[in-house]
């Protein structure tokens, strides 16, 4: 954990729990007000979560059952009504884990109490009888009838947040003193798939949409129409049945969010806790895995697995492509779709430079026949990171009702539903074909659910389909030079008989990397043969970067007048001073071509606490990542205090996380460690130089006109300062 990182943890974790009261509630827009007509009952306020969660770690779909049981109304005096029941309900009934003994007690001496928790039952095969472990209030070994666990099977694998009266009777026998009288899963049942479909006619596309993305808490106006389409994407496993799907990008974009709050069909474990037997088959018991009861199947830091079961690779091989797995002699079949979510520590340029996108993933699963079974790549990198103002204060369906929605159409195959207007290229082998249909008929079931739609909406539906299935063979092909003989060609032919070919945004963005001419000699290994990267030779001694700004007069070793350098003028020592009011200085001139082309920088700076402060730093790692290549990276160190002020830490913390997630996405990894023992103010790279910054980066009045606001050297020094230029080794490598 980075020195941001724990400093966060320790402020929420410090933190008193913060409880939403709305205050006054938000102006209903058309398209709320449609909603509330068209889908009464099933819709509530998606800022009432927050209004209600607390402390209570449950998930999104548990908070929003219980509201749409008290709170699903657009009249605001129901809903503050809803809002102070269903907390009574979480502070009654809710199981916080530090308070289990204080609820134990409570069963006890009341006899019957209710309870808000996860259960997992097992089967006692000894005594012949089904057992439930509940999380949080940590009791185990409780029977449970078996009428209830066939009824919940789900009960069995992973678990179910229930709502359970739970009785105390205690004896001198061997036996557990809690009795379980009454189970009641959290989920909504009996949903009429018909009267969704109706709802959706009196809806235009792009408020469908909207409706959607406000339904999983997303405020659509921050999202472009893409951006929209991707978030909707991950919902494809829960109306799809045996949907394979990976999404690796940045961290804090909300890629697990969606498999761990928005549906009880759906599962989120990590990456390096599955076996074999949990997931598909328990030989020895003989009783099916994960993927036999739950929808979506999602596997959380996919990308960080460094433990590898060549069992289980061979076996999840097998059902990613056949929907069947065979253990023993028997072959079993199952309906789960899966997910693998993951990180990535570098940029695109960067990946496609040196390897693929499947860069992050462990060796054993950048294996050619196990990629080449997903159906769809969803890239991460274009999501922004979460930001408050990305959550919707809008209304959306009760995410547990879509769930159920999503569960009944999966039965559905809209994967033919182009055929009328588009012709697939005969190049595409039946994989890529079945990738491609398996998306499209996802987001038609979602977006048009009674699989009506225009033309143009087709299209624009199946070029994004194609799009993730041609990410994935594009970077199959630099795996594997076995697959290189026939290429498939990822176009479409119209009713007038024209071709459009589809590319990705990556593709169109960094032709120079993306393209790979396999015939070449350089290219005959295969993946080993990539173009390596080497490091620039240090540059020192030159002006490397053309800038718009005019660089600042500097006096010559040996002369008494001052000189505008020129582009081939060597880089200056001495003290550079600056006057109070002076204009025309910015970071573009002073700094940037003494740092322009190091690979590592380090930026000591005892004041980065306020808005423009961060900004300051901000302004300065764009400089950095505008002047280096694309593909390349850089390391930038930033070392700083803490605000001794309490009430400003959070803030200053928070604005060095956001600067640290937004560094990284233009190739800049930043890594931020506090001192509280700094002094001096400096930047040190490693190619050779130091600069003493004498006041810090903190040089300027604040702007006090727009111009000012977007160009540094329109602003005014603020107090006399000066910079120290000087020479240091060049480190080695």
């Amino acid at each position: 954990m980075t020195d941001i990182d724990a400093a966060l943890s320790a402020l929420e974790a410090d933190a008193p729990a913060q409880v939403y009261i709305p205050i006054e509630a938000p102006e209903q827009s058309e398209l709320d007000q449609k909603i509330n007509k068209h889908f009464e009952g099933v819709v509530v306020r998606k800022d009432l979560v927050k209004a209600v969660k607390g402390n209570a770690a449950v998930p999104g779909y548990v908070l929003e059952y219980l509201l749409g049981q008290y709170a699903a109304s657009d009249d605001e005096a129901t809903i503050q009504e809803g809002i102070d029941t269903v907390r009574n309900i979480l502070s009654e009934h809710y199981v916080n884990r530090n308070e289990h003994m204080r609820v134990k007690s409570i069963i006890r001496e009341r006899g019957r109490h209710r309870v808000i928790d996860r259960v997992v039952v097992s089967l006692n095969e000894k005594n012949d009888v089904y057992e439930a472990d509940f999380e949080n209030l940590q009791i185990k070994s409780v029977p449970i009838d078996a009428d209830t666990v066939r009824r919940n099977e789900k009960l069995l694998v992973g678990g179910v947040w229930c709502i359970c009266d739970i009785e105390y009777e205690h004896s001198d026998g061997p036996g557990v003193p809690w009795v379980l009288a009454n189970l009641k899963p959290i989920q909504i049942t009996g949903i009429d798939a018909d009267q969704f479909e109706d709802g959706r006619a009196a809806f235009t596309t792009e408020e469908w949409i909207d409706l959607l993305m406000q339904s999983i808490g997303l405020a659509p106006e921050q999202f472009s129409d893409r951006g929209k389409l991707i978030a909707l994407t991950r919902l494809i496993p829960f109306v799809e049945r045996n949907y394979n799907l990976i999404e690796l990008g940045p961290k804090g974009t909300g890629k697990s969010h969606t498999f761990s709050e928005l549906s009880p069909n759906g599962i989120l474990i990590s990456g390096g806790e599955v076996t074999v037997a949990k997931l598909f088959v328990n030989n020895a018991s003989g009783k099916i895995g994960l993927v036999g009861y739950w929808d979506t199947v999602a596997f959380d830091e996919f990308a960080s697995n460094t433990k590898t079961d060549t069992n289980l690779i061979n076996v999840m091989k097998n059902y990613l492509a056949n929907k069947s797995f065979s253990r023993g002699t028997s072959v079993y079949g199952a309906e789960a779709s899966m997910a693998f979510i993951g990180n990535t520590t570098h940029t695109v340029p960067y990946m496609l430079k040196h390897s693929d996108l499947f860069d992050q993933l462990p060796p054993a699963y950048r294996d050619a026949a196990w990629l080449d079974r997903i159906h769809h790549y969803i890239p991460g990198w274009e999501v922004s990171p979460i930001r408050s103002e990305m959550f919707s204060s809008g209304y959306g369906f009760v995410v547990d009702y879509l769930a159920e929605v999503l569960h009944k159409k999966r039965v559905d195959d809209f994967g033919d539903k182009f055929a009328e207007h588009f012709t697939l290229d005969t190049s595409i082998v039946t994989r890529d074909q079945d990738g491609i249909r398996k998306t499209f008929s996802g987001l038609m079931k979602l977006i048009h659910p009674s699989g009506e739609a225009t033309v143009d909406e087709i299209e624009q539906l199946l070029v994004f389909a194609i799009e993730g299935r041609k990410r994935i063979k594009d970077q199959i092909l630099r795996i594997d030079p076995t697959m290189r003989d026939n290429p498939p060609i990822f176009r479409y032919q119209d009713t007038s008989g024209s071709w459009h070919v589809v590319t990705s945004v990556e593709e169109a963005q960094y032709p120079q990397f993306y393209k790979r001419d396999w015939d070449s000699a350089d290219n005959d290994a295969g993946d080993a043969a990539l173009p390596m990267y080497v490091a620039p030779d240090p540059m020192v001694d030159s002006r490397s970067i053309v800038s718009v700004v005019r660089p600042l007069p500097i006096t010559p070793d040996g002369g008494d007048a001052q000189v505008t350098p020129e582009a081939s003028t060597p880089l200056w020592e001495g003290v550079r001073d600056f006057k109070a009011g002076q204009r025309g200085v910015s970071f573009e001139n002073v700094l940037l071509p003494y740092l322009t082309g190091a690979t590592k920088i380090t930026i000591v700076d005892t004041y980065i606490r306020k808005a423009h402060q961060g900004r300051n730093v901000g302004d300065l790692i764009g400089l950095l990542a505008l002047s280096k290549d694309d593909a390349d990276e850089l390391d930038v160190e930033l070392v700083t205090m803490q605000s001794d002020k309490e009430w400003e830490r959070g803030d200053q913390l928070r604005m060095l996380k956001e600067l640290q997630d937004a560094s990284k996405s233009f190739g800049v990894n930043l890594e931020i460690r506090f001192d509280s023992n700094l002094h001096d103010r400096s930047i040190v790279t490693n190619h050779g130089w130091r600069i003493l910054l004498g006041k810090g980066l903190d040089i300027w009045e604040q702007p006090n006109n727009p111009i000012a606001q977007a160009r540094q050297e329109f602003r005014q020094i603020k107090s006399d300062t000066n910079f120290v230029y000087a020479r240091t080794p060049v480190e080695a490598g």
